[in-house]
């Protein structure tokens, strides 16, 4: 770069604003900031209820708005920006994306790196692919048109440099298949179940699964989706109604949101245990550690592992546990794209192997449709109440989630793939007239 260029930097790691003690949002956004933007960003991305807590004490999705927004308030010409989406739900990450696309002008450049596909392609004009061998070596493509270079990525094959960086390609399913609501699958039904903590209250509207279903669950950050997942699982008890475990003898494996790794235990070791006390079938087992690749991972301390590499780790010792029901929140998160939508295959494989049922709560809506069967819509005032629908169609469900949300997907003709149409334009439009926000498919050229 020229040295005259101002840059503006957010990192990948964002969790390290947390060390910088006694310094409060507000202060630590001013520091640097132009002034004249502050109050625009800090309306886009909800900043003024943490304008005067301190950094030491945000969540990581707090945490990731103030990074995103002390960078994008500085006045500089080129915005690098690493991975905005992570800890964000889906109406924070179209926020940032908004406020993002603002900065475009003919004097700034900006460069993302993002695994949410759905966000990428909102945010960007060209696309540029790595490839290589991960821990090795990396190597950057020619620039694509954005249609182009995501379908590239996801055939494997890059066109203009004659490689294939992937054996098979990566193809979506307009429909998943939802299996037979029928009296003969139904492997377990839950009824109304309310739960008061602290000043939060969070209402779950009654419903059933099936056996080899997953339900997916959609909504914004603090409005109960973990705590619906705790009473599922027996880990609390309702307030009003009964958890279907306590009435019935249910097996249940749960990945936790946060993941917290054994000291002093490698990877070998931690799968002996689950060996050791679970009896999945070799099939299964073979599934998970070499689709997977856990076998690479074997001699290395659990503490050691990146986020990615301990997130695979952990969804990999949920899915080995033999369970009537797999409880699995924020299964994307930390990983890279090939890995989440090899993570759906892999869910959806082993769920209907076991013939088990399973809950992903999941703010990748692209991943949350990969795996999902039906859905569950989470409404409400995010930290003070929530409301849980009970479950529905993916059509049904995607259609009133995205309402909300005020984004509208088309597909891709070729690959399938959901694309998330420009604000006001021609399909934008027409679509919320017609209201199918998510399953509409039509023929595009770049």
């Amino acid at each position: 770069f020229n040295s005259d260029l101002k840059i503006s930097y957010k990192p990948q790691n964002i969790i390290g604003l947390r060390l910088i003690s006694n310094i409060k949002v507000g202060d630590f956004i001013e520091a640097s900031a132009d002034h004249n933007a502050i109050n625009k960003v800090k309306d886009i991305l909800s900043l003024s209820s943490i304008w005067d807590r301190e950094l030491s004490r945000l969540s990581g999705g707090e945490l990731q708005r103030v990074a995103i927004a002390s960078t994008c308030i500085k006045d500089a010409d080129v915005y690098l920006i690493d991975e905005p989406s992570s800890y964000l739900d889906v109406y924070e990450r179209i926020k940032a994306a908004r406020l993002i696309r603002s900065l475009v002008s003919e004097k700034t450049y900006i460069i993302i790196v993002e695994h949410d596909l759905a966000i990428l392609d909102y945010l960007s004009d060209i696309i540029c692919i790595l490839y290589g061998k991960p821990g090795v070596y990396g190597i950057a493509s020619s620039t694509y048109g954005v249609r182009t270079g995501i379908n590239a990525y996801l055939d494997g094959y890059l066109p203009v440099e004659n490689i294939r960086i992937r054996k098979e390609a990566i193809q979506f399913i307009v429909h998943p298949p939802t299996p037979e609501k029928s009296i003969e699958r139904k492997a377990f039904q839950w009824g109304f179940m309310r739960k008061t903590l602290g000043t939060f209250k969070v209402d779950i509207k009654s419903g059933q699964i099936s056996r080899g279903e997953i339900i997916g669950i959609l909504g914004p950050n603090g409005i109960g989706k973990t705590t619906f997942i705790k009473l599922i699982a027996g880990l609390i008890q309702p307030d009003e109604g009964y958890s279907p475990t306590s009435y019935m003898k249910l097996r249940v494996s749960y990945k936790p949101q946060y993941l917290s790794p054994p000291k002093n235990m490698t990877v070998k070791e931690f799968f002996d245990l689950i060996f050791k006390e679970q009896t999945s079938s070799q099939l299964i087992r073979n599934e998970l550690i070499d689709s997977l690749d856990i076998e690479s991972l074997y001699d290395r301390e659990l503490k050691e592992l990146s986020g990615g590499e301990l997130q695979k780790i952990a969804i990999a010792g949920c899915l080995l546990r033999d369970a009537h029901v797999y409880l699995i929140d924020e299964p994307s998160a930390f990983l890279d794209v090939e890995q989440r939508l090899l993570l759906a295959k892999v869910i959806r494989r082993t769920i209907l192997m076991r013939e088990a049922s399973a809950f992903v709560v999941e703010h990748d809506v692209i991943l949350a449709d990969s795996i999902a069967d039906s859905l569950i819509i989470f409404t409400g005032l995010p930290g003070s109440f929530g409301l849980a629908s009970s479950p529905m169609t993916l059509r049904d469900g995607m259609n009133q989630f995205l309402k909300t949300v005020g984004i509208t997907f088309r597909r891709d003709k070729r690959t399938k793939r959901p694309r998330v149409n420009k604000e006001g334009a021609y399909l934008d439009r027409l679509q919320k007239e017609i209201g199918e926000y998510y399953y509409f498919l039509i023929n595009e050229e770049d």
